[in-house]
C-alpha cells in the first residue's frame, strides 16, 4: 500500500509540473505594445513542402540580412521540434504600415542561383514566428505552362512579401503574409542576378480577443465534414466493440457456464471418459513460463509506456497542446517518461519476484534498455543522418548532453528506487491452482492455432477499431495538418485498449480449451500484435497517401515509426497479458470453488451416513 501511495503522490506530482507547462511562453514578452514597438519577427526554418523532416535553416538559403543575424534562446522541446529562429530581415513594427520597404539587396552568384532554383523546383516552403503566431509561403513558383520538356520550364523566385497583420488594441492576434507573383526573379539560366528583398506591411483593427486568436489554426479539423469521419471513426470501433462484447458474452460465458456444469456432474463418468479442455491442464496453467525476466521487463516498460499515453491525454484534454505551441509535445514526452520511470522498475521488478526470479539487477537493466535502447540506437543513426544533410532535425551537442543528464540523474534513479519498492513488496503470484512437478504434454495443434496465425487475428480487430483516425494523425506527424480533437482521439484509444483486452481474453480460452497451457507469451504478443498492423499501415501510408521521397525522410519516417509502433507493441502487450492473467485467475478460481463445495458436499454426506448407521 505505501508503494502505491508513493507512486500516486509521484504520478499528482507530474501532472501538475505538466500543466504548469500550458502558462509557459516562449518569448519573454506579454504580447503588449505601445505604437512603433518592435514587434518580434524570427525566420525559422525553410524545406520541401511534401518532407516535413527535411527542413533546413533560414539562412542556409543565400538570403540576405538587414543587419547582425541574432539565434532566440530555444527551449528543449523547440529543439527536439526542429526550430531554429533566427532575427528576420524585415522589420513590422507595432501599427506602422510600410509599402514596398526595401529589406535588403544582394548579388546572387551562379552557385546561389542554381542553389535557389533547386529549392523552387522541390517546392520549398519558408516558416516565419510573429508574436508567436506562425506564417508560412512558398520561396518561388515554377512555370510549366504549355511546356512538356523540364528542361524548358521557367523557375522564379519570389522577391516581394505582403504582411497582414490584424491588432485589438495593444495586441497582435492574427497576421497572414503572401508573395507578390508579380515580383520575381527569373532563376532559370546561371548568371548572377541582382536581387531586391521587398516587403509591404498593412495593419488593420478586428474584435477577436487575444485568447482566441490560435483557434483559426484549429479549424480546419473540427469542419462539419471532417467531424462526420471522426464520428464515423467512433461509430466504426464501437461497433466493433459490441459485436466482440457480444461474441464474448454469448460464446465464452456459455462455454464456460456449461463446462462448469459438466465438470459439477460429470464425476462419476469421469472415469471413464478421457480428460480434454482447459479444466484438465489446472496444474500447469500457472507454470511460470521461459524468459520470466524478459517478460517481467517487457510488462514494466509497456506498463510505462501506458502510463506515459494516459498523462499526455490528461494535457491535451486541459488544453496544454494548443497548435503551434512549439515543443510542448516533446517536452511532455522527455519529462512524463524521465519521471515514469519508476512506474517501470517497480512493476518488473514486483513481478519478476512474483515468479520467483532471483536476479533481479539483471532484470532492471533489462527494463531500462528494452525500450531506450533501440530508440537509442535509431536515434543515433537518424541524427547522423541529419548531421549529414544539415537538417534542423540533427539536435545540437548540448540538447543530447541535457538529454544524457536527464535520463543519467532522473529516469535511472527512478529506476532502481522503483526496482527497490517492486523487490522489497513480497508480493505472491496468488495463482488459485497447485502446479504439478511435471509439464503436461501439449496435443499437436492445427497451424491456425499456432502463434503468428493467432497475432494475425488478434491484431486485426484492434486495428480495424483505429485505422480511420490513423490518417489523421499520420496527415498531421509527418504532414501539415493540424489536429485539435483530442477527446475523439482519446475515446478511440479507450476503445483500442478495451477490444485488445477481449481479443486477447477470447484467444487464451481457445489456447486453454486446446490443452495448450503456455499462454503467459501468447497473450503478450496477441495483445501487442496490433503494433505490426499500424507499421504494415505506415508501408500503405508512405505509398499511397504521402508524397514524401528522399533518403532522409524516409530514413525517418520509417525509422521513428518503428519505435512508436514497438512502443504500441510493449504497451498493448502489457494490456492484453494483464486482462488474460485476470482472466485465467478467474475461472480456475471457479473450478477451485466447484471442488470445495463438492468436498464439503461429500463430508457431510460422510458424516450422515456415519450417523445413521450409528443409530442403527
Amino acid at each position: 500500500m505505501e508503494e502505491k501511495k508513493k507512486v500516486m503522490a509521484c504520478s499528482v506530482v507530474v501532472f501538475a509540473i505538466l500543466c504548469s507547462l500550458a502558462h509557459v511562453r516562449s518569448d519573454a514578452s506579454d504580447h503588449r505594445y505601445k505604437v512603433g514597438d518592435d514587434v518580434p519577427l524570427y525566420v525559422n526554418k525553410v524545406g520541401p513542402f511534401h518532407n516535413p523532416s527535411e527542413t533546413y535553416r533560414y539562412f542556409d538559403l543565400p538570403f540576405c540580412s538587414s543587419g547582425p543575424k541574432k539565434d532566440k534562446k530555444e527551449a528543449l522541446g523547440e529543439v527536439l521540434n526542429g526550430d531554429r529562429l533566427v532575427t528576420a530581415p524585415y522589420k513590422l513594427d507595432f501599427l506602422n504600415d510600410k509599402d514596398s520597404e526595401i529589406a535588403c539587396k544582394k548579388r546572387l552568384t551562379t552557385e546561389q542561383v542554381a542553389q535557389f532554383r533547386d529549392a523552387v523546383s522541390k517546392d520549398y516552403y519558408f516558416q516565419m514566428y510573429y508574436d508567436d503566431l506562425p506564417i508560412w509561403g512558398f520561396l518561388g513558383k515554377v512555370d510549366k505552362e504549355g511546356k512538356t520538356d523540364p528542361s524548358e520550364y521557367k523557375y522564379y523566385l519570389f522577391k516581394h512579401l505582403h504582411f497582414n497583420i490584424f491588432y485589438n488594441k495593444d495586441r497582435v492576434i492574427e497576421i497572414t503574409v503572401q508573395s507578390d507573383l508579380n515580383a520575381v526573379v527569373d532563376l532559370t539560366e546561371d548568371k548572377e542576378v541582382d536581387v531586391e528583398f521587398m516587403y509591404s506591411v498593412k495593419w488593420k483593427e478586428t474584435e477577436v480577443p487575444f485568447e482566441k486568436r490560435m483557434e483559426k489554426y484549429s479549424q480546419s479539423s473540427s469542419q462539419p465534414h471532417h467531424l462526420e469521419i471522426h464520428w464515423f471513426s467512433i461509430i466504426n470501433s464501437c461497433v466493433t466493440v459490441l459485436l466482440l462484447t457480444g461474441f464474448l458474452a454469448t460464446i465464452l460465458m456459455r462455454v464456460l457456464k456449461n463446462d462448469f456444469v459438466k465438470y459439477a456432474h460429470d464425476e462419476e463418468s469421469a472415469d471413464d471418459q478421457e480428460e480434454t479442455g482447459w479444466k484438465y491442464i489446472h496444474g500447469d496453467v500457472f507454470r511460470y513460463p521461459k524468459y520470466k525476466s524478459l517478460l517481467a521487463a517487457a510488462l514494466g516498460s509497456g506498463t510505462q509506456l501506458f502510463t506515459l499515453t494516459i498523462f499526455i491525454f490528461l494535457l491535451a484534454l486541459v488544453g496544454v497542446f494548443y497548435p503551434y505551441n512549439r515543443g510542448a509535445l516533446f517536452t511532455a514526452l522527455v519529462v512524463i517518461y524521465a519521471l515514469t520511470a519508476g512506474i517501470a522498475g517497480y512493476t518488473a521488478a514486483s513481478f519478476y519476484g512474483q515468479l520467483e526470479g532471483s536476479n533481479w539487477v539483471r532484470n532492471l537493466l533489462l527494463t531500462g534498455s528494452l525500450f531506450c535502447g533501440p530508440l537509442f540506437l535509431t536515434f543515433c543513426f537518424l541524427n547522423t543522418v541529419a548531421i549529414a544533410y544539415s537538417a534542423t532535425a540533427a539536435l545540437p551537442f548540448g540538447t543530447i548532453v541535457v538529454i544524457f543528464l536527464i535520463w543519467t540523474l532522473v529516469t535511472t534513479p527512478l529506476l532502481v528506487l522503483g526496482g527497490i519498492a517492486g523487490k522489497n513488496s513480497k508480493a505472491e503470484f496468488q495463482a488459485p491452482c497447485r502446479t504439478t512437478k511435471y509439464p503436461r504434454e501439449i496435443p499437436p495443434l492445427p497451424w491456425y492455432r499456432t502463434t503468428l496465425p493467432q497475432m494475425a487475428m488478434a491484431g486485426f480487430l484492434p486495428f480495424s477499431a483505429i485505422y480511420i483516425e490513423l490518417y489523421y494523425i499520420f496527415a498531421s506527424v509527418w504532414g501539415h495538418r493540424i489536429y485539435t480533437i483530442y477527446s475523439i482521439l482519446f475515446i478511440v484509444f479507450i476503445i483500442l485498449l478495451i477490444v485488445t483486452a477481449f481479443i486477447t481474453v477470447a484467444l487464451t480460452y481457445f489456447q486453454l480449451a486446446a490443452e495448450d497451457h503456455e499462454w503467459w507469451w501468447r497473450s503478450f504478443l496477441c495483445g501487442g500484435s496490433t503494433g505490426l498492423f499500424i507499421y504494415g499501415y505506415c508501408l500503405y501510408y508512405y505509398y499511397a497517401r504521402s508524397d514524401m521521397s528522399g533518403f532522409m525522410q524516409t530514413s525517418f519516417f520509417f525509422g521513428y515509426m518503428a519505435c512508436v509502433c514497438y512502443g504500441f507493441f510493449l504497451m498493448l502487450g502489457a494490456i492484453g497479458f494483464r486482462a488474460s492473467l485476470f482472466f485465467v485467475r478467474h475461472i480456475y478460481r471457479s473450478i477451485k470453488r466447484q471442488l470445495e463445495i463438492e468436498v464439503n458436499v461429500l463430508r457431510k454426506s460422510s458424516v450422515r451416513a456415519t450417523y445413521s448407521s450409528n443409530n442403527v
